[in-house]
């Protein structure tokens, strides 16, 4: 029996009683059948549905088997493409890299490329100029030996020296070397060889003259291996220590101070340099160790034995010595011992102060430019230095290729840019620095009249110890000229003014501390420097009129013995050696009578020369004829030379005039009356004690054995009280002298009272301390000559120059 599935599916299946459960309860057969049909029906739903897919499973693996066949044939393929793209990567990333590679190094080439035209632009303009210098540093090299030998030379001989003999030694001395074929330059010079540009700008910003003379000074004192002992009248020497040495502490000291020896231990040990000034001629004993640097080793340390002490010796100490004594005799022991150095004003250098001070006053904005562009020139110099130096740092220490150094081409760049912009400004500053030059040179003409004048004073010495006269002194006069002379808004005649006015104000200064004797010789000294400056007269002219000459035995005969001396005759000759008096002896043999009114006349010094003589001599060469036939009349005839070149108020020196000394002074500086046999100024001192109203407050005391104690006591209440002190016959007192010093040094402003006055009386000694008379008013007295002078003596004098018995005279208006 057949049931189509639809039927017991629709009849059967979905009758709730068609459950085997329930058709348990009436038949477990039928229960067995139940489930039967219901498995049966089931299956064949299954199996309708997964018979399709069991034809689709075969169908689809049949694929699969086709699909993965295929799969392994892709597979195969697609290793073989990987494989290949392996290949390819390997292959691109070498390109890669040698392309990245290729491109640093086009970079790098572009960047080379760029610091090559940097540093061609920038060291470009260089090559000329060190060309320059590397042709003179080999030429430098060349003549080293020659150089260094003289240098050693100067150093070691010519300290003491001038300016002029120096000069004459190195050309000696390199000819020497020329001839024994020593390579030397044949324009030596010690600062070039030896010297340091950058410190000698720094020397003459503290204070050391520019001119060559001093800077090869300051050279000796920095090469030299003894210490120096500058000679050193006007201070040069000592402003240039102070101030250089300023900022390494400093000490000065001087022999007459107490605490000297400590001071000295305490700089040696601690190595602070020292300056030991105003010296004399011997120096202390226990210095002895320190000037021939007697050291030893101990442990070490180096120390140096000093009188008992023995103490430790820094390196770093430094010791200078200066005096101010003009001409020093010094023993060869002591010169040995020291590097004696002649640090003397020159006139190059007194010039440019003078110039300076004279336009710092006239013209104020002017000297305060060119002081700041000498300060803007120096620094732009160092640092023009300082550039070029790391230049050449940058290029040496460079390694490799420099165009791969980026640090040392931005290095080298940013230098060229700073150094360019600093040129610059040093182009700027040049160029306005000659426009200063320009103005300032309108004023040298009385620079170079003042420096003439102090050399002519300078030297006074020479003629009396007793006539020292300071650099400062003489500058303060400068100042007070330039301060009381007549303006003018025409440059030549305010120099003409400020010219006469100076002259003149100097010579009444340096008169009233000149003995009569001297007065005339002092205008002739000022009117021949003078002309010699201007070129009026010659030099060979002035010596022989002073001196006479030098000659041999004159072997031509006298050609008028009645009257022409033998030694006249003899000057004769030797003067027609001058080139201004060629030919005079030949006059004198032709026709001796044509010169015979000379010889007679009372008054040679008015009477005409013969023809052509008359005319072509100027009024010196007449007087070396009058120094030959009359010199007995070469006083009257310098009177007319001075009155002629500078005027009557040259040879009438100013009477004495105490009130006009004390003005000039001050409660710091003494008043020295210079003493004369049969001179005695205490008459008149103390009456101008009583005219000042000081007769109370006048205390004197005579110096001799034990009185300096007690000298010492007076003046120290004197400066606090304000009195007068005078001491008398200093001359008598020499040991005691330097404790004066002491004393005078340590006056001031602040620790002296305002009316304080110190005077001091003395006859000429080379032992009176120079110090001293360099600061102080000295004062001349001596009995009037002549009529002129005794008269001018008695007007000044009491009771004339008193104004009540002036005043009473009935007919004072007839005066």
């Amino acid at each position: 029996l057949f049931i189509p599935c639809k039927k017991i599916r629709t009849e059967y299946m979905t009758n709730p009683d068609f459950d085997p459960r329930k058709v348990a309860k009436a038949s477990s057969a039928a229960e067995g059948l139940c489930k039967w049909i219901k498995a049966i029906e089931a299956y064949d739903r299954v199996i309708k549905v997964v018979a399709p897919k069991r034809a689709n499973l075969a169908e689809a693996q049949e694929s699969l088997t086709v699909t993965m066949a295929l799969l392994d044939q892709k597979r195969a393929e697609l290793k073989d493409v990987e494989d290949h793209l392996v290949v390819l990567h390997k292959c691109f990333e070498e390109k890669t890299e040698e392309k990245t590679r290729l491109e640093l190094q086009v970079n790098l080439c572009a960047k080379k490329l760029g610091r090559a035209e940097k540093l061609i632009g920038g060291l470009g303009g260089e090559k000329t100029r060190w060309s320059k210098a590397a042709d003179d540093l080999q030429n430098t090299y060349d003549n080293l030996t020659g150089d260094v030998l003289i240098s050693a030379g100067v150093i070691a001989y010519l300290g003491a020296f001038t300016v002029g003999f120096r000069h004459d030694c190195t050309k000696l001395w390199t000819s020497l070397c020329q001839s024994k074929n020593i390579p030397c330059s044949d324009d030596f010079s010690l600062s070039k060889t030896l010297g340091d540009p950058m410190q000698i700008w720094a020397w003459n910003i503290a204070g050391l003259p520019s001119d060559s003379f001093s800077i090869d000074n300051g050279v000796i004192v920095s090469n030299s291996r003894r210490w120096p002992l500058m000679i050193d009248p006007e201070g040069q020497a000592n402003k240039w220590v102070k101030n250089s040495e300023k900022e390494k502490n400093l000490s000065v000291i001087k022999l007459t101070d107490g605490d000297f020896v400590r001071t000295l231990e305490n700089c040696i040990q601690f190595g602070t340099p020292l300056l030991l000034e105003n010296v004399g001629e011997e120096l202390d004993p226990s210095l002895e160790p320190l000037l021939l640097r007697q050291t030893f080793k101990q442990g070490g340390v180096e120390y140096i034995r000093l009188g008992e002490s023995i103490i430790e010796y820094s390196a770093e100490f430094r010791f200078y010595i200066t005096t101010k004594l003009r001409n020093p005799h010094y023993l060869p022991e002591l010169a040995t011992k020291v590097s004696l150095l002649n640090f003397m004003i020159t006139p190059d250098s007194l010039q440019d102060q003078l110039l300076g001070i004279v336009v710092a006053k006239e013209r104020p904005q002017l000297e305060e430019e060119r002081n700041a562009l000498i300060l803007q020139s120096t620094d732009n110099k160092r640092q023009l230095k300082e550039i070029e130096d790391n230049i050449l740092e940058t290029l040496h220490s460079s390694e490799g290729n420099i165009l791969e150094d980026e640090s040392a081409i931005k290095i080298l760049d940013s230098a060229k840019v700073m150094s360019n912009e600093i040129t610059q400004k040093q182009q700027i500053a040049e160029k306005t620095e000659i426009k200063i030059a320009e103005g300032r040179e309108g004023y040298r003409p009385i620079a170079k009249h003042s420096s003439v004048l102090f050399f002519s004073i300078s030297d006074l010495t020479n003629i009396d110890p007793m006539y020292q006269y300071s650099l400062s002194w003489f500058i303060n006069i400068y100042i007070n000229s330039i301060k009381e002379s007549n303006m003018s808004m025409i440059l030549a005649t305010r120099l003409q003014n400020l010219t006469d006015y100076f002259t003149y104000d100097l010579y009444c200064n340096v008169c009233r501390s000149l003995f009569e004797k001297d007065k005339l010789l002092f205008s002739f000294r000022l009117c021949y420097n003078l002309l010699l400056e201007k070129g009026e007269i010659e030099y060979p002219d002035l010596m022989f009129l002073l001196t006479g000459g030098v000659g041999l035995q004159n072997s031509v005969p006298n050609p008028d013995s009645s009257w022409l001396l033998d030694r006249s005759w003899d000057e004769i000759c030797r003067a027609s050696d001058l080139p201004g008096l060629k030919g005079i002896k030949d006059a004198f043999i032709k026709s001796p009578g044509d010169f015979k009114p000379i010889y007679d006349s009372k008054e040679p010094c008015t009477v005409d020369l013969p023809a052509p003589w008359c005319d072509c001599l100027n009024d010196l060469q007449k007087m070396i004829i009058i120094r030959c036939l009359r010199p007995d009349k070469i006083p009257p005839a310098i009177t007319k030379f001075v009155i002629h070149n500078l005027g009557d108020k040259f040879v009438q020196p100013p009477p004495f005039d105490l009130s006009k000394s004390y003005l000039d002074s001050n409660c710091t500086i003494p008043l020295v009356f210079i003493l004369s046999p049969g001179a005695d100024p205490m008459a008149s001192l103390l009456k101008f004690a009583s005219d000042m109203n000081m007769s109370e407050k006048f205390q004197s005391i005579s110096l001799g054995q034990g009185q300096g104690p007690i000298a010492a006591k007076i003046i120290s209440t004197a400066m606090k009280d304000g009195t007068w002190v005078c001491l008398q016959n200093c001359h008598l007192a020499i040991s005691w002298m330097s404790a004066l010093e002491k004393i005078c040094e340590d006056f001031s402003r602040a620790t002296c009272h305002p009316d304080f006055r110190l005077w001091l009386t003395s006859y000429p000694s080379r032992q009176f301390p120079v110090t001293l008379l360099q600061n102080a008013v000295k004062i001349t007295n001596e009995p009037p000559t002549g009529l002129r002078l005794n008269l001018l003596q008695s007007y000044l004098s009491d009771p004339v120059s008193d104004p009540i018995f002036f005043n009473n005279c009935p007919k004072k208006e007839h005066v």
